[in-house]
Formats: C-alpha cells, structure tokens, sequence
C-alpha cells in the first residue's frame, strides 16, 4: 500500500521541510543525526502524510577531549572541542533533544491523525468547477449594454482570467500572496501562526492564509475558525494546487471572492464600484479592488471612512517593492483614486419595465431557480439609446399637459415589420 520508493523523484510541486537534530545516543560512544522530511505524496488518487527518516548517521567514537559529527548528505565535518583554543565549546543538552525529537514526533503522529480523520468528511476539489455555474443573469441590450443584473443572494458574474487587467491580478498577488506561483498552496509558517498563535492570543496576529486557501474557505468550507475547519483547509489548499494549475486557482479567486454588499467577483465588483466593465478598470481602480477581500465592510467606500485609501496605497507600495510597477505609477495611482467617485452600491436598472416583462417571460420558460443563480446572458432587441431618449420625450410631454391633470404616460416603440421591441417606457419616473 505504501509503495512510495518511486515517488522519491520529487516533483516540483512536493514539499520537503527537514529539521536535523543532534541527538546523542550516549555519553561516551556516539551521537545521531535524524533528518525527519514531512512530505506530501500522490498516491492512487489521494494525499496522504509520509513520515520517513531522510538521514540517519550513527558513528561510535572512543572517549575523548572531542568528538567528530559527520552528516554524509552535506558532505562537511564538524569538530566540537572542550579546549578554548580550538572551535567554540557547543553544548549538547542530550534530554532537551531527545525531549524535543519526541515532542516532534509526537505533533507528526498527532497532524496525520488529525489528516486521516478529518480527511473521510472532506468536499471534492471539482466542487469548484461547480461553483463556477451558480452565477447571476444578466440582461442586456442589442448593442451589449447591461440593463440589469438578476440574482437572488449574490450577484455574481464569471469572467476568464484573460478579460481581467493585469494590474488587478497582480495586485492582488501582491497584497495576498506573494509567493503565490512559488508555494504549493499553503504557506507553513502562516498556518502554524493561526492554528497555534492566533487562539493562544485570541485574535488575528496577522493574515497569513494563500490565495488557494481562501479560495477553498470560500467556495468549498464554512466561516468558522475551528481546529477541523484548519486542517480541512489545509488538506483541500494541497489538493486544489496540485488538482489545478495557479491561472485557474487565480482566476477562481477572483471570480468568488466577495468584495462587499452582494458583489461576488471582480465583475460584479467592478460594476457596483465603478459602473464599468472589469476589463477597463486602470491601476488605481484595480488596486481598490486587490485590497478589498481582507475586509469588504471596513475597507468600503461608502462605509462613511477613508480606511480605504490606506489599503489601496499598501497594495500600490507592494506592486512596487515586487516590481510590478514603478514608484511614480503607484504616486499617481493613489493621487487618483483619492480623488475617484464611486457608482454607488445600488447603481439602478436600465429599462425597468422592460426588463422586468423579459424576467417574467424567462421565469415562465426556465424557472426561478436557472434566471436567479444560472449564469444566463440574454440579448435583448431592446436599445438603450432609444430607450433614455424615449424616457426623455415622455417625461417632457407629461410636464407639458400637467396643468390638464394629467400625471404620467408610457411609450413603446418597435420595428413594425418584426415586432422588435426598441424602448418600452411604463411610466414618466420609472
């Protein structure tokens, strides 16, 4: 079963940690090196911990004023001498080590318990291919316009990583994880600091998790900050970086990360922040967003603070420290967005008689279910130039015949030949 020699070619993607203990087996005769290499291997479909002894060096040695320590796998000798006049005196406290190799062994036996137990209960990886299909509808114009965005819980529109600036991806990498392309979907030391430090001070110390582990405690886990939900992280954030490639773990991220309200993703974000397009947002605007997910509420803009300013000129200071962007560019990013003018998070909808009788017609087709949460993108014969031109000769005309009492007024206009409906107006004001 645990047939494994031939795995001992790493591939780039296996993590090795090695820890070397000096660990003498006797006063007089010998000391031992152990090596202990926690690595990560996948066999026949699955992960699982294998614990192996990497270096093991035994070499007896008469009594003497010193003793030779030989670590074959470097290649060195070090010598440890008694006199002042040789090498610096190292003492060795033999039950310090031999406590601590113990205590090593037992936190080893203790995390692959812990894999094995909490590994029978784990969702599959390709829950995230899934979760790319709940998505919100959107309804547009002839011309592409976007005329209203249909959901029930969050808004949400999946856009490939290609249609998302660089900037924003990059942005993102900077202030969350840098060594995104570098890890293998976990960072060590930032998950010993939440699992350990973090309730030892019953708070947050700092972040620390990687992109794919938010993406997994997004998408795949629950909210809650438990000893299982830390272990099912790490289990599934192994799995998903060897399961997917970084651009489409980046490109999930992106689309399920929230970024405040009911804005899931970048596009919906884009839209509810800066009334356009994800794919024309510049430096600064993409900056804004990278700095979002740490926290929606605190960082937004219409939280009635400035707290976002901070936060976006610690992800433009990143972009430059990592060499994304020069200096200058991350300057005039921040004088920019102190001066931006957000939509709003209620940005209106376009045509609304008309979209809500096109909701209607698809809701009787479809079903509530598949317009709310599938994805739907339906061009519409609607055009919106006519239409806001229409809505203007209508509210016009009422104003004009208000002294007769008369309070509103509604408009369609169509192709005749085809019955295409070009502007339906229901009323002066909505």
């Amino acid at each position: 079963m645990f047939n494994f020699l031939p795995a001992l070619n790493f591939p780039s993607k296996t993590f090795l940690l090695g820890i070397m203990f000096a660990t003498p087996l006797s006063r007089s005769s010998s000391c031992g090196f152990i090596a202990l290499s926690i690595a990560y291997f996948k066999l026949r479909g699955k992960f699982v911990i294998l614990i192996f002894m990497l270096d093991y060096a035994r070499r007896s040695r008469r009594r003497s004023k010193y003793f030779t320590l030989s670590i074959p796998s470097f290649g060195r000798k070090f010598n440890f001498s008694n006199s002042l006049n040789n090498t610096p005196k190292i003492v060795l406290y033999g039950k310090l080590a031999r406590y601590s190799f113990f205590g090593l062994i037992g936190l080893v036996v203790l995390m692959t318990f812990l894999f094995i137990w909490y590994g029978r209960e784990l969702p599959a990886p390709g829950k995230l291919i899934a979760a790319q299909n709940n998505q919100s509808s959107g309804i547009y114009d002839r011309n592409g316009e976007l005329l209203y965005s249909v959901y029930q819980d969050q808004n949400r529109i999946y856009v490939e990583l290609k249609n998302i600036p660089k900037y924003l991806q990059q942005g993102t990498i900077a202030i969350e994880d840098k060594n995104f392309y570098q890890n293998n979907g976990f960072s060590l030391t930032g998950y010993i600091r939440g699992l350990i430090i973090d309730p030892i001070f019953r708070r947050r110390i700092s972040g620390g998790s990687t992109i794919t582990q938010q993406l997994v405690k997004n998408v795949l886990l629950s909210a809650e900050r438990t000893l299982p939900r830390k272990v099912k992280e790490l289990m599934l954030a192994i799995q998903v970086d060897s399961k997917y490639s970084k651009n489409q773990i980046l490109e999930m991220y992106l689309n399920d990360v929230p970024y405040g309200g009911t804005a899931v993703g970048v596009a919906a974000a884009s839209q509810i922040y800066f009334n356009k397009d994800v794919k024309d947002l510049d430096l600064a605007q993409s900056a804004f967003l990278a700095g979002l997910p740490q926290g929606p509420s605190l960082y937004s803009p219409f939280s009635g603070n400035k707290y976002y300013l901070n936060r976006t000129k610690d992800v433009l200071n990143q972009m430059a420290n990592q060499g994304y962007i020069t200096a200058k560019q991350a300057n005039d990013a921040y004088k920019e967005i102190e001066k931006a003018e957000f939509s709003g998070i209620n940005t209106g909808i376009k045509a609304p008689h008309f979209v809500f009788y096109v909701k209607q017609q698809l809701v009787k087709q479809f079903g509530e279910a598949v317009v709310e949460s599938g994805g739907l993108r339906v061009k519409t014969t609607l055009d919106y130039k006519i239409e806001k031109e229409a809505e203007k000769i209508v509210k016009e005309e009422i104003d004009k015949v208000k002294s007769l009492k008369v309070g509103n007024g509604s408009a369609v206009v169509t192709i005749p030949k085809t019955g295409e409906i070009l502007a339906m107006v229901g009323s002066k004001d909505y």
